[in-house]
């Protein structure tokens, strides 16, 4: 357990709050799936407004979700090795991973998503299936939302492991 900081009790407040939230979408997206499933083979009518909700359900719940995830510390990593080693081993290597690796990538997709929105939403970009949902620069806000909600995460879990890393012993609260 790493120790909580101020900072990582707001921030965790927050994601928290966002999880739940964002949890509720996997049942809409099934209830989506089993009215789609039941009007095209009960019904012999394929809603492409329904396909297109579906990816989109998919994409809000995977993209919010991360930060929830790595708040909760139930993202995925070689656990086989992580858990038989020392807490501090495993902390330093939280540390390196979350400086070199995730704190880098989340800049990228923000740099590079952040254009791909504006580009959207100036070209006023819908669907090109015929029947098609509008508004596509809204699906594609929620790319850097959830990466920003994982920088947040990521903050927030560096301060946790710096504050067992470098302040044990201290009060880090």
């Amino acid at each position: 357990m790493l120790p909580e900081t101020a900072f990582s009790r707001r921030v965790d407040a927050l994601l928290i709050a966002v999880g739940r939230a964002v949890s509720w979408i996997w049942l809409a997206l099934l209830a989506i799936i089993v009215l789609n499933v039941l009007l095209r083979y009960a019904f012999g009518q394929g809603r492409i407004e329904f396909e297109e909700i579906q990816w989109h359900l998919y994409s809000v719940g995977f993209l919010l979700g991360m930060s929830y995830a790595l708040q909760a510390d139930t993202h995925i990593r070689v656990d086989v090795i992580h858990e038989r080693l020392p807490v501090r081993t495993q902390a330093w290597i939280e540390l390196y991973g979350i400086l070199l690796l995730l704190l880098p990538f989340i800049a990228l997709v923000l740099i590079f998503s952040v254009p791909f929105v504006v580009q959207s939403y100036a070209a006023g970009e819908v669907s090109q299936a015929p029947g098609g949902l509008p508004l596509r620069w809204a699906i594609k806000a929620v790319l850097p939302l959830g990466f920003l909600l994982l920088l947040l995460a990521a903050v927030s879990r560096l301060t946790r492991v710096w504050s067992l890393l470098f302040l044990s012993g201290r009060d880090a609260r």
